[in-house]
């Protein structure tokens, strides 16, 4: 029997809310599911392929890109209950070969440092090592040369490499491949049919592929539909929104997975604006209104994904889309915006604009060019305003052109920049590390500059 629609749009509900909302923000297609008054309630709206036009359904499955990172948090939280791992057990106890580019990192750095990305390591090693069961372990193996971006505990920035390497230390300690680790640990004993992390598996089922947003045009469908097998822990799971709701409510107090440790905060994030305040362990953290939330978000090729819990409501919420972070950060922005005001009393914060009169900033002094694994940062002046040249260096470049854009500034080291097609503005905040390094913190990255 279907569980009530409980908001006040009864003539459809969120289905019709969510069709005219895809609608606005120009996503092809989408699914919500929520927690509300102890029921799973989930709608869908839209089309999961716009070249065959098969239409998007509650039971169909999306990317959920880095929310995974949250499931192989949890994995790793289920051994530590068990006494296999300790949060500050060091990788090298566990993976005596393990190495980075510096032999003191490679001797140091802790689980802690890699489920709360404080390792500082530079993260966006995007390597495709094969299909095989030892894609993870080849993956770990050519970290060897991997550089760091600032010292160990010292600052925030998001780290794919770090979630694959506790992959391995998952792999290790369990004796499985991280894929029959997820299943045991977490998929089976959840009941979950509808989750899973391997294409063959996926295509069982009505499967989302991924667009890409065209300026002036229709989004246009991705030519790769999914990432190489190694980022498995990092972002591979594909998954219905109810499956996603379903594990979050396990995050809830009196859940399998209620790990009060993993609500802590551990680092503060020099870039707030984005998406919280502070990291925890596998959570993003953040307030509405007192109110503690967990957060995730997950960004695949042409897919994003959200997943929100509050617990002190008993909230959990998973927003699943086919289109690029530019569009699905307006969806997500506005399903948040409406439904939790609506179900819970909660008001979600506006994202970060320019402010009507920006403040006057010297902007030289950030001019040059930052440099990250993967990603090139080029800032110049122009007419006296700051500009952007972001060009993406890895595999996946050709799926889009360089992103250019004058950035505002909101304070004396905040800054925003939107591109003409875009309905949200991005935040960039530029700090310095403990050295005196100068940085800039972008998309919950910090980008060391070079030159």
């Amino acid at each position: 029997m279907a569980a009530r629609d409980p908001i006040g749009l009864r003539s459809g509900g969120w289905r019709d809310r969510l069709t005219a909302l895809i609608r606005r923000y120009r996503v092809p297609g989408a699914a919500l599911a929520f927690l509300h008054e102890g029921e799973i309630h989930e709608y869908a709206a839209g089309m999961l392929n716009l070249d065959t036009g098969v239409e998007a359904t509650t039971d169909s499955l999306f990317q959920i890109g880095s929310v995974t990172k949250v499931w192989t948090a949890t994995q790793l939280m289920l051994l530590r209950g068990q006494g296999r791992i300790a949060l500050d057990t060091r990788v090298a106890e566990v993976l005596p070969e393990f190495k980075v580019a510096d032999a003191d990192v490679s001797r140091t750095v802790t689980i802690r440092h890699l489920l709360s990305h404080t390792s500082g390591l530079d993260g966006d090693l995007l390597l495709d090592t094969g299909r095989g069961d030892d894609c993870i372990e080849r993956y770990v193996a050519a970290c060897a040369e991997l550089p760091q971006v600032a010292p160990p505990g010292t600052t925030h920035t998001y780290c794919n490499a770090g979630f694959i390497i506790l992959g391995r230390v998952l792999e290790r300690v369990t004796g499985k491949v991280w894929d029959d680790a997820l299943r045991e640990q977490i998929i089976e004993p959840l009941g979950l049919t509808h989750t899973w992390t391997l294409p063959e598996d996926v295509l069982r089922f009505r499967a989302a592929t991924g667009h890409l947003s065209v300026p002036g045009a229709d989004p246009r469908t991705t030519p790769v539909w999914g990432m190489m097998r190694s980022f498995g822990p990092t972002s591979l799971i594909s998954a219905s929104a109810a499956d996603v709701v379903a594990f979050g409510r396990e995050h809830l107090d009196g859940g399998a997975f209620h790990f009060p440790v993993m609500r802590e905060p551990e680092i503060a994030v020099p870039n707030p604006y984005t998406y919280g305040g502070h990291w925890g362990l596998g959570w993003i953290l953040t307030s509405w209104g007192g109110h503690q939330v967990l957060m995730h978000p997950g960004n695949t090729l042409g897919q994003s994904a959200m997943l929100w819990v509050v617990p002190e409501v008993n909230a959990v919420v998973a927003l699943l889309s086919n289109a690029d972070h530019g569009p699905s950060t307006g969806l997500q922005q506005a399903v948040a915006t409406e439904l939790f005001a609506e179900l819970y009393g909660l008001r979600v914060p506006p994202l970060l604009g320019p402010p009507r009169e920006p403040p006057q900033v010297d902007v030289d002094r950030f001019a040059g060019v930052y440099e990250r694994t993967g990603t090139q940062m080029a800032l110049s002046v122009r007419d006296g305003a700051l500009h952007l040249r972001m060009t993406d260096f890895t595999p996946y470049a050709r799926l889009s052109e360089p992103v250019e854009m004058d950035l505002v500034p909101v304070d004396a080291t905040t800054f925003v920049g939107r591109r003409p097609h875009e309905p949200t503005w991005s935040s960039f905040v530029f700090f310095a590390l403990p050295d005196g390094s100068p940085c800039v913190h972008h998309s919950v990255r910090a980008t060391p500059k070079i030159s």
